[in-house]
């Protein structure tokens, strides 16, 4: 380049944000690495992340959001997405979109020998927002009740029990 200027703060180096990862309440799991790369970049009312899923691992406990829309777009490596208990496998450049209040409850699985890398974006938290967790009802005690998500849209579940095959060989049977 010539003569480079010194870049505005907006334009960011997603390597040089630093990788998170989240565990849900009375869990030993983490779902995923994370780079808030829309925040680090000033981005107030959306968010955009780059999520890394190593194999074994899942991006989050399948839930849906009644006031927020979300997606997921597959960079790299292949994902099978969970979409209200069955899975649908997702390769680079595939797009999974939700839209608020559908009820469609959704995370992403990582069942390959490789990481995979997802933009994971939507709305930004809204203080209004309800959640819901078809298969961690559990959920419920960690959460103040104005953000549980009652009288959300039902839909028929299918066969799966939403976990990674790695992780479900790992967890003794009740």
């Amino acid at each position: 380049m010539k003569n480079p200027a010194k870049r505005p703060p907006f334009i960011i180096s997603a390597a040089s944000i630093p990788e998170t990862s989240h565990q849900y309440p009375n869990s030993d799991e983490y779902t995923g690495h994370q780079r808030s790369i829309g925040r680090s970049a000033g981005l107030r009312r959306i968010g955009v992340n780059l999520l890394r899923l190593a194999p074994g691992e899942r991006s989050s406990w399948p839930h849906a959001e009644e006031k927020e829309e979300e997606f997921v777009y597959v960079l790299e490596g292949e994902v099978d997405a969970w979409i209200d208990g069955s899975i649908h496998a997702m390769r680079p450049w595939d797009l999974a979109a939700f839209p608020a209040g559908t009820g469609i409850t959704h995370c992403f699985l990582n069942n390959s020998e490789h990481d995979a890398l997802l933009i994971v974006g939507g709305e930004a938290s809204k203080s209004d927002n309800r959640i819901y967790y078809p298969l961690h009802p559990q959920r419920r005690n960690d959460l103040p009740a104005s953000e549980w998500w009652e009288d959300v849209p039902k839909h028929r579940l299918g066969p799966h029990d939403g976990m990674p095959d790695a992780l479900r060989r790992r967890k003794p049977k009740p």
